[in-house]
């Protein structure tokens, strides 16, 4: 039998605790007005944007426009974005798409490259095999999974870059930037809050959460780290960050149960299943959260190698195992403050 579990919002007093991160709220005596917000369902995902400068609401409409504009392009479950259109000629023939599109699958090639297919875009026909998140979800058989891997190879997403144009090389190939795409949007929401004078604001989409500035006050943001282990809104450990994106993946949000055994959405390229380690989450704190999202998996390679790589590309991470211990990468050791005694903190 098979148990589908779905990734849900909740919102309590006003903060949205979604996925695998949440905010710790400040005071509303910064200022002398309350912040405004404002919340929907984009790229598959709960988004809430929360501003803290006193601005004018239409700004919350304009960052919800750059989220609607990256949703109808990149969002490969809509038959008419970009992507789809793109998969729908693999194998056929060029596609010119936007510049943000284009600049999207080349980062997402790029992290390709670095991690060797850990990363790969052209992911999607394992996704859609599997099912995960959808009332689809299923076990598929070993024949058809290794009928799709071949399918699945980063260098052969082809690129016209002076035309804008993509192409898949093999007939059958789809891409998939479930796992870099919310990422791209938080940045360009924060680009549209700059633009529009916002100097103070929370920017949740999913697992990435973006800090622009600092709180009002001048102080940092505190950020708790979910505890992979309890329901949503428990945290582990706390962070402070100013202008920093954190980004979570991790194996308890989006997964299915089928005869006893749970099925996380986190797939390795180069099995075809999902990925089988210690590791129950893993958290990046960097700077853009294109860049957050592509790192967040680090997931896939352990703690030793996760921990190098994420340190290679100037970014700190908690990685975060199934027996409740917590690792850190050095420059997060003189800001992380553990408050829950069942996990414990590894040199």
């Amino acid at each position: 039998m098979i148990k589908n579990i779905k990734t849900k919002s909740f919102f309590i007093l006003g903060l949205s605790l979604i996925m695998s991160l949440g905010l710790i709220s400040c005071g509303k005596k910064e200022a002398d007005f309350q912040p405004i917000s404002k919340s929907d369902i984009l790229l598959d995902t709960p988004c809430k944007v929360t501003i803290y400068d006193d601005v004018p609401e239409t700004v919350l409409d304009k960052a919800f426009d750059v989220l609607k504009e990256v949703d109808s392009r990149m969002n490969a479950s809509s038959e008419t974005s970009e992507i789809s259109e793109v998969n729908r000629n693999s194998g056929k023939g060029y596609v010119k798409v936007s510049d943000d599109t284009f600049y999207v699958i080349q980062k997402g090639k790029s992290y390709g490259e670095l991690t060797k297919g850990v990363f790969d875009i052209s992911i999607g026909p394992l996704v859609k095999l599997w099912g995960i998140n959808t009332d689809h979800a299923r076990v598929p058989a070993k024949l058809e999974i290794d009928g799709k891997r071949p399918l699945v190879n980063y260098e052969n997403v082809l690129l016209k870059e002076d035309t804008k144009e993509v192409m898949l090389k093999n007939p059958g190939m789809e891409l998939d930037l479930g796992g870099i795409a919310k990422g791209y949007a938080a940045d360009a929401v924060a680009e549209t809050l700059r633009a529009n004078g916002v100097e103070h604001a929370i920017i949740d989409l999913g697992g990435n959460i973006l800090t622009l500035g600092s709180k009002v006050n001048g102080d940092n943001w505190k950020i708790g780290i979910q505890n992979p282990n309890t329901e949503r809104g428990q945290y582990l450990a706390t962070i402070e960050v100013v202008n920093k994106t954190i980004v979570t993946s991790g194996i308890y949000e989006r997964y299915f149960e089928q005869d006893g055994k749970r099925y996380h959405h986190i797939l390795d390229t180069s099995t075809g299943y999902p990925v089988e380690n210690n590791l129950a989450s893993v958290t990046i704190v960097t700077d853009k959260s294109i860049d957050g999202d592509a790192l967040a998996k680090s997931f896939c390679m352990g703690i030793d190698k996760g921990k190098e790589f994420v340190k290679s590309q100037g970014a700190e991470a908690i990685f975060v195992t199934k027996d409740s211990k917590v690792y850190l990468t050095d420059g997060l050791k003189g800001n992380f403050k553990l408050n829950d005694k069942s996990f414990t903190l590894e040199d």
